[in-house]
């Protein structure tokens, strides 16, 4: 009997039923496409903005205790005569979380000289790596200021960083009239050194007052060989919260442990610090900071997004829900005559709620899995991998949103009165 109601009130009701399917359908398409962007495009995101907002972690010598300043100014310049050896920088990927070091560029920095076209000019110069493979055991990288400083703007070419081409920073070029393709000279103990211009830098920072070389060149050019004078890491991290904040010589160990096994900016650098011994690395909390903000601004909107939509999905079942009670009144009140109580009725809306629920989860699913794709294609350049929780998920959604919809027509259902209405009253 009870089902043969259910098989009639979709077949007498079937255009209601259709609306409430297509509203179930598009809302849980929306909620897909959001929860999957949200698992499986946060580490992405990270990635993209860690690679375009710069390093988020220094390496200077120990004994180094120089403010980091942001902003046009160089950051945390190392004092004269501490050095960190070039040789040990590849050993920052041995650490726990080595998968998660995007990359690092060395720094080594000296006041020297130039002759341009027989003017003598004085200035920094600056030596780093481009694009510099390093190897690690059996594992190769490459690493460098590409990678990690992808704001740096060239106009020209990249130096290589195996020989001779250099950058010449925006602030020292126009103030000397420096171009691509000049030459320049800086003269040493041993022999002057030729060095070609093949790109005008403009980063924003300190490096637009200097001349940037390869690394390898101005070891040879200050002779101070394998010497480093800092190191800028590139880092994905999680965002920075309370727990992330502790001071690690101060927890206990079960929570030491579970400190050091989250991929927190401090627990990175605590790890590179302590394979590192005579170094200090501290945070560039400035872009540490803003990339929190990025993503903690980016998932509240994807949650404010899922939330509207689950809203109006909800009221626009009730809506639909509600307006078929007119017709729906005699069977009700013929149900009730018969026997039913409120407990068969409410059974009864409840079963259709729960049916139309599961079969929108799982259309909608189907269509946000498409959407998902989509927007990972068009936005992140990326597929998007659906996880299969994702559709448990929609599915008990979907069916929560109908039973939210259709509780207000439960609740009128109870209430109706079989001898007015079979008498045909209003």
């Amino acid at each position: 009997m009870f089902t043969r109601l259910l098989f009639e009130s979709f077949r007498r009701h079937a255009r209601p039923k259709a609306l409430v399917l297509l509203v179930l359908t598009l809302g849980m398409s929306i909620c897909t496409a959001m929860f999957s962007i949200a698992t499986d495009v946060g580490d992405k995101m990270s990635q993209d903005l860690r690679t375009s907002s710069g390093a988020n972690l220094i390496i200077t010598p120990e004994e180094d205790n120089i403010e980091v300043n942001v902003g046009g100014i160089d950051l945390k310049p190392a004092k004269e005569g501490k050095v960190i050896s070039e040789s040990d920088l590849p050993g920052i990927k041995r650490i726990f979380w080595g998968h998660n070091i995007l990359g690092f560029a060395p720094f080594l920095s000296g006041w020297r000289t130039f002759t341009v076209n027989g003017q003598a000019i004085q200035g920094t110069l600056t030596g780093t790596y481009f694009n510099q493979p390093v190897q690690y055991g059996e594992e190769s990288f490459v690493t460098g200021v590409q990678q990690i400083n992808k704001f740096w703007k060239v106009v020209g070419e990249w130096p290589s960083d195996g020989g001779k081409s250099v950058l010449v920073g925006a602030d020292i070029a126009s103030r000397t009239r420096l171009h691509v393709g000049d030459k320049i000279v800086i003269k040493t103990s041993k022999a002057d050194v030729s060095l070609t211009i093949s790109g005008i830098l403009n980063s924003g920072n300190a490096e637009d007052q200097a001349i940037v070389a390869p690394l390898h060149l101005v070891q040879q050019i200050l002779e101070q060989p394998g010497a480093v004078q800092k190191v800028l890491v590139s880092a994905l991290t999680k965002p920075e919260d309370a727990f992330a904040r502790q001071d690690p010589s101060q927890l206990s160990g079960a929570a030491l442990e579970k400190w050091s096994c989250s991929p927190y900016a401090n627990s990175i650098a605590y790890q590179i610090q302590e394979l590192l011994p005579g170094t200090s690395v501290e945070q560039i909390r400035q872009v540490e900071q803003n990339q929190g903000r990025v993503l903690s601004r980016i998932s509240l909107l994807m949650l404010l997004l899922a939330l509207a939509t689950l809203a109006a999905s909800t009221l626009a079942i009730f809506a639909i829900v509600a307006a078929t009670m007119i017709q729906r009144r005699h069977t009700i009140g013929l149900l009730k005559s018969l026997g039913g109580g409120n407990g068969a009725v409410a059974s009864l809306f409840l079963s259709e709620a729960a049916l139309l629920g599961v079969a929108g989860g799982a259309a909608g699913f189907g269509l946000g899995a498409v959407l998902a794709w989509r927007l990972g294609q068009i936005v992140f350049g990326s597929t998007i991998s659906i996880h299969p929780v994702i559709f448990i998920i929609v599915l008990c959604t979907a069916v929560m949103v109908a039973f939210a919809g259709s509780a207000g027509a439960i609740r009128k259902a109870m209430h109706v009165d079989p001898a007015i209405v079979l008498r045909g009253a209003v």
